[in-house]
């Protein structure tokens, strides 16, 4: 029989209520070529140090490096899919890229609930990308 109704709270990820300080939530994933041309065409930034190996070769990095915003991305997918999840509304963001990621990398994502503040029902994140011991 096919289900015509569906409880939609399923889609939803954690309430406010439900998080505490200390929570963490973790992704990975490993950089491809196919993502920098994609994230290139998405983003519109054709920079070469992301897509040309010749040009890379002569910069500081000697080789193609992701994009640092494709990083920020990943964090933005972890709170989208598992902390606070779907529903959640992501307000803003403070970034510092320490080290570039590049292809066949495996990037860790974590975030972590910081701090609450039930008066405005917002949490306050921890957000950080590593490559190995490499933040």
């Amino acid at each position: 029989m096919p289900q015509s109704t569906r409880d939609f709270t399923e889609l939803y990820g954690f309430q406010f209520e439900e998080l505490s300080i200390g929570q963490t939530a973790v992704s990975s994933r490993t950089v491809t070529d196919a993502d920098l041309l994609l994230f290139s065409g998405v983003s519109g930034d054709t920079n070469p140090v992301h897509l040309d190996s010749e040009f890379a070769a002569a910069s500081m990095f000697k080789e193609r490096i992701a994009h640092g915003m494709l990083s920020a991305a990943f964090i933005s997918a972890v709170f989208g899919t598992k902390l606070p999840g779907p529903g959640c509304i992501y307000l803003s963001q403070n970034l510092k890229f320490k080290a570039p990621v590049k292809i066949g990398s495996t990037v860790v994502t974590r975030v972590t609930v910081q701090s609450l503040q039930a008066e405005k029902r917002r949490a306050v994140f921890l957000t950080e990308c590593r490559v190995g011991e490499t933040v």
